[in-house]
């Protein structure tokens, strides 16, 4: 038997072990429900390779060591399997090709040595990596490597029989790691998945242009954040198993690469609530080819021991699978999603479970059930009168809007501006838009809640009823843009009421008093009070991470003579404050307070003042016990300064 034959062999088998793969695991995802019709065709497969080395490759380039190792390793093996089948699938048996596999093998043999350092080595490794079949896979990957480089570096004339079957058994032990292996659920699965999820990803906007942000002297892209509507007349009432996810949705989960920089960046992790990010998409896998937890070998869920739970595809998920306050611990500030380097979507997942249990079990936990009968029969969440919403504004001389009165900006204060904290805030905002000469006026007491809590909490059809009251109100006005100081009724509007037909400009109040300053409207002094105090500025998650706005703030603060003392987590990849998602309602328990640790990171760098921009972040950070920064708005910095 020559070595040519072998190798051409064990090629052609780990092809057939490829087709049994994908085979195996696609069985499992055509188990989920079908996506809209026309949505996807096989002519998606031909954007991988721009999704693959450009959309993924930039969030793993976040990483400078794994994204080096990663483009060794995969791009070494992919370079690899490809010279291998040209030269002995298709017969062609060049040596100057041997001399190239030779090459890709061993980029891929090095890459595979750091993958192995990252996981054995000498520094610490990172508590978030899955350990059990995982630590085993540098070895299978290098053997491979290994095998190949030895295979094409020995020439044939000097290479026994003997010596080509031991090289052969090299090549298979990788092999049989990323097709059969994969197959089975092991590790290499992610590949597989990973590269069919990029096709057929369930929000294809992510790599496509979306809406534009504005923002001081420049126009950024509006990430695509919004939650996707379900269709009630047709009994979509979220996901209470397996089954009914999408199928593209079950892939993704299939992607995961369990490398737990969800976990690291979760906020309800870190405050040991019920919630690991990795844990519940693998817990979702389990769901989809039923069994038990027990092979998980990555950091366990906060307060819930791994060898629990067990699933099936017709399943109920919550309580069998994945616990209900699992679900109910997640602030939905998508830094799991920010994280994710295979692009998986965590946090639709989860609301769609939740959708699950609001309206059709009913099991809202908390103070959630008060709030959401409060915004059916009232339009606010508190059930406050409407009327008063904008009692803060009445000796400001605040403009109330009119149908048949054009306005250049239209404000739209939120459900905070029932909260005497969030008036003050408010109050500085239009200090500032008088100070400027704005066209503005207030919607006043025809403003209903956006609906953003209610849909955070799964019950889609008040917030639909809410966005479709809100919006007809809307329509009976005549203006350019609204401006809000609340990141989540900015998102609502601008992003979330987008699927019932609306279109509107919507600017956060920070960017909207940076353009302010910018055209020479506002000339603020330099805020002596803050001149020898340390500030330093919290991004809101749903300004940041789900619109994509973190230099407005920072421009306007230093206008006024602040320099930002970044923390550790800032912009993007900021912590969460703990006051999304509908979680102060939920109120599950953990060994500490989210808000806790956002403050400990303004202490860590000595922060005298916490700059803002959200209600929600103000509430949560003030509410803080102990000795801490000042927290103020970022409006109240600027009305100071104009004083």
């Amino acid at each position: 038997m020559s070595p040519a034959f072998l190798i051409t062999a064990l090629l052609w088998v780990s092809v057939a072990g490829l087709a049994f793969a994908v085979a195996k695991r696609s069985a499992y995802w055509r188990l989920g429900r079908a996506t809209a019709a026309g949505a996807f065709g096989w002519t998606n497969l031909l954007t991988i390779p721009k999704r693959y080395f450009v959309d993924l490759h930039h969030v793993v380039a976040r990483d400078p060591y794994i994204a080096k190792t990663h483009v060794a390793t995969a791009g070494g093996a992919i370079g690899a399997f490809v010279l291998v089948f040209l030269n002995y699938g298709l017969a062609i048996y060049s040596p100057w090709l041997d001399r190239l596999i030779f090459i890709a093998a061993l980029i891929m043999l090095v890459g595979v040595m750091f993958v192995w350092r990252r996981r054995r080595g000498t520094k610490a490794v990172p508590a978030r990596l899955s350990h059990g079949p995982w630590d085993t896979l540098p070895w299978l990957l290098g053997s491979f490597a290994l095998g190949l480089v030895l295979f094409v570096s020995v020439p044939a004339g000097a290479m026994s029989g003997a010596l080509a079957v031991i090289f052969a058994l090299l090549i298979a032990a990788g092999a049989f790691a990323m097709t059969v292996g994969a197959a089975h659920g092991g590790p290499m699965k992610h590949a597989l998945a990973g590269l069919l999820h990029l096709a057929f990803h369930p929000r294809q906007e992510r790599f496509a242009a979306s809406g534009d942000v504005r923002r001081a002297g420049a126009v950024s892209m509006t990430p695509p954040t919004a939650l996707k509507t379900p269709v009630l007349e047709q009994n979509e009432y979220g996901v209470g198993k397996p089954v009914e996810f999408r199928w593209n949705q079950l892939l993704s989960f299939d992607a995961c690469v369990q490398c737990g920089k969800c976990e690291a960046a979760c906020p309800a992790f870190a405050a040991g609530q019920p919630l690991n990010p990795k844990k519940l998409i693998q817990d979702l896998v389990t769901g989809m080819v039923g069994g038990s937890d027990a092979a998980y070998a990555g950091s366990p869920t906060p307060g819930l021991p791994v060898g629990h739970h067990t699933g099936e595809p017709n399943r109920p998920i919550v309580s069998s699978l994945i616990e209900a306050d699992t679900l109910w611990s997640c602030t939905t500030c998508r830094a799991c999603v920010q994280e994710c380097p295979m692009l998986i979507e965590h946090v639709d997942a989860i609301v769609d479970m939740r959708r699950n249990q609001t309206l059709v079990h009913g099991t809202v936990p908390g103070k959630g059930p008060e709030v959401l009968a409060n915004l059916r029969e009232t339009g606010t969440a508190g059930g406050y009168d409407k009327a008063a919403r904008y009692d803060w504004a009445v000796d400001l001389n605040a403009p109330v809007a009119q149908p048949g009165k054009p306005v250049d900006v239209l404000l739209v204060a939120g459900e905070g501006a029932f909260d005497m904290r969030y008036q003050r805030t408010l109050r500085a905002l239009v200090t500032v838009l008088n100070k400027a000469g704005v066209d503005y006026a207030v919607l006043g007491g025809e403003e209903t809640d956006t609906g953003d809590v209610a849909r955070r909490l799964g019950d889609e059809a008040t917030f639909q009823q809410l966005a479709r009251q809100l919006a007809g109100t809307l329509a009976n006005l005549t203006f350019k843009r609204i401006v809000t100081a609340d990141p989540h009724v900015m998102h609502s509007l601008r992003n979330e009421y987008r699927s019932l037909g609306t279109r509107y400009d919507v600017l956060h109040h920070t960017s909207f008093i940076a353009e302010l300053v910018a055209s020479g409207k506002l000339s603020p002094k330099a805020a002596d009070a803050l001149h020898d105090k340390r500030v330093t500025y919290h991004d809101p998650c749903y300004l940041g991470r789900y619109n994509g706005e973190t230099d407005a703030p920072r421009k306007l603060l230093k206008s006024i003579g602040i320099q930002v003392i970044e923390m550790e987590r800032n912009g993007k990849r900021g912590r969460c404050c703990g006051g999304g998602g509908g979680a102060p309602l939920t109120d599950i328990p953990g060994k500490q307070r989210i808000p806790d640790i956002r403050i400990a990171d303004a202490r860590a760098i000595g922060a005298d003042v916490v700059a803002v921009g959200c209600p929600n972040c103000t509430a949560m950070l003030e509410g803080v016990v102990g000795p801490r920064p000042e927290v103020l708005d970022v409006a109240e910095l600027v009305a100071a300064a104009l004083e």
